[in-house]
């Protein structure tokens, strides 16, 4: 971690510390000092404030146990949120048992346990916003900076540089110089050096913070030269695997036979994360039918009444292990094309050229003349899916994971079977991208990108950004 990183982790836990302070006092005052409403315990500011303070150490250790103070979540704005939220909430709960086993009054009202942990909340993700502006600021003007010298000329160099100037302004990294022989061309306000030893010379005194080498050379020795500079000179250093594929899902290093080995897993979704992510799956199911079941209803009876054809669309799906299912949605299709593929339904009805628009964008028409008007509105919401979340609750699905496919959409594509080795999902990566359209291949790819880095923190992330697409951003797509 580069000193500006470290000094912005180490803001980010004192100003944690005095926006949780601020938020106790607030909420003290709120109820004891504002409100007229007689108190359930007499218990004085001074030894109140002591308490709190006293104990927020250890909610500072939650929030870093919850990786809050890492840089892979600070700088994910949805990811820090649900953490941030998940860990007031324990951090509550940890005060409160203090109390009931000390056998010690803290709060002089229930309100103020409520008070405390929504303003706790608010004020560090308002401290946080604040801070993640400033430091915004900063590397706008060059300041904390993490300098790069990218090594390799391969066809992702261009790509990886690329990438780094447009995020500059956001993660702080910049590309300082490229080792590259021009084959593969790269652009930029940077330095561009033949050889490593001629980037080494140039930056002997004043060495970048990270090295990331897109190319392994053929010769261990080149590739030695590297590694030891970056280690002599305490440079972080990255390398891109020539095969990347072989370098994700779960990545175990392990002795077999007294020899170190890296064990490749298909998926991190193994073991007690199997177990959380289906026990995640019913409670959160069940708990969505009950809240949605007037919705449900409501548009059942509208879709019967459109044109009297069947309420659902039941279709066979894949999902883990390749394993078909029906999957249950509202129908929204004209009831005469609503057991045909897409090739069918606009060959019958005279449009065939649709099929290439449908299939180039992403599997969507803007305006999709098979669906009914109810049908248009159900979509727009993402109403018509709501019913797939009895197939969770059966467990044919997730309520994320890889689109569920029917058959013959997987059936020519080489890598379904990395595809299919999770749980398909009502919502997924693809779904929340941001990019509305993406072909059939883009897709597919996020879909394995998801199969292959699945954490649980990524699972709520999506629900959350899904509920938040569909709300304020007419659907998920």
């Amino acid at each position: 971690m580069k000193n500006s990183s470290l000094a912005y982790s180490v803001g980010l836990i004192i100003g944690d510390f005095v926006a949780l302070v601020a938020a106790f006092v607030v909420a003290y005052i709120l109820r004891v000092n504002l409100s007229h409403v007689p108190l359930s315990a007499h218990v004085g500011a001074s030894t109140y404030i002591n308490i709190v303070v006293s104990l927020l150490p250890i909610w500072l250790v939650i929030f870093a146990f919850l990786g809050l103070y890492s840089s892979r979540h600070y700088e994910n704005r949805f990811s820090e949120i649900g953490r941030l939220f998940a860990g007031s909430a324990i951090g509550i709960a940890v005060v409160i048992s203090y109390s009931y086993l000390a056998n010690v009054k803290i709060f002089p009202a229930r309100l103020v346990v409520l008070y405390g942990l929504l303003l706790a909340f608010l004020f560090v993700f308002i401290f946080r916003t604040l801070a993640r502006g400033v430091r915004r600021m900063l590397f706008r003007h060059g300041r904390g900076v993490n300098s790069m010298l990218v090594v390799g000329d391969t066809r992702l160099t261009p790509v990886l540089v690329a990438a780094i100037g447009r995020s500059q302004a956001v993660d702080g990294d910049k590309v300082i110089g490229v080792v590259t022989s021009g084959k593969h061309p790269v652009e930029g306000n940077f330095k561009l050096f033949a050889t490593f030893e001629e980037a080494a010379k140039h930056y002997n005194d004043d060495p970048p913070h990270m090295i990331v080498q897109t190319e392994l050379y053929s010769t261990t020795d080149r590739n030695s030269e590297i590694l030891d500079y970056a280690q002599q000179h305490h440079v972080d250093y990255r390398f891109v695997p020539g095969n990347n594929e072989m370098f994700v899902g779960k990545i175990e290093v392990e002795l077999f036979h007294s020899v170190p080995m890296i064990a490749v897993h298909q998926t991190p979704l193994v073991g007690w994360g199997r177990v959380v992510k289906r026990t995640a799956d019913i409670i959160l199911s069940l708990l969505a039918l009950i809240i949605t079941s007037p919705i449900l209803l409501a548009t059942a009876i509208l879709v019967k009444l459109s044109d009297g054809g069947d309420v659902f669309l039941r279709q066979d799906r894949l999902t883990r292990a390749n394993r078909v299912f029906k999957v249950y949605k509202f129908r929204s299709h004209n009831n005469k094309y609503n057991k045909l593929s897409p090739e069918e339904a606009f060959t019958a009805m005279g449009k065939p050229e649709l099929i290439k628009q449908y299939r180039d964008n992403g599997d969507r028409l803007d305006d999709d003349p098979r669906i009914t008007n109810i049908g248009k509105f159900i979509r727009k919401f993402s109403i018509d899916e709501l019913p797939q979340l009895m197939n969770v609750l059966k467990g044919d699905m997730s309520l994320v994971g890889p689109r569920a496919l029917i058959p013959q959409e997987l059936a020519k594509y080489s890598k379904r079977h990395t595809i299919l080795s999770v749980r398909s999902g009502m919502t997924g990566l693809a779904q929340v991208s941001g990019r509305r359209d993406i072909s059939f291949e883009e897709r597919r790819k996020l879909d394995i990108y998801y199969v292959q880095n699945w954490t649980f923190w990524g699972d709520m992330v999506i629900l959350v950004r899904t509920v938040w697409k569909v709300l304020f951003h007419h659907g998920a797509n």
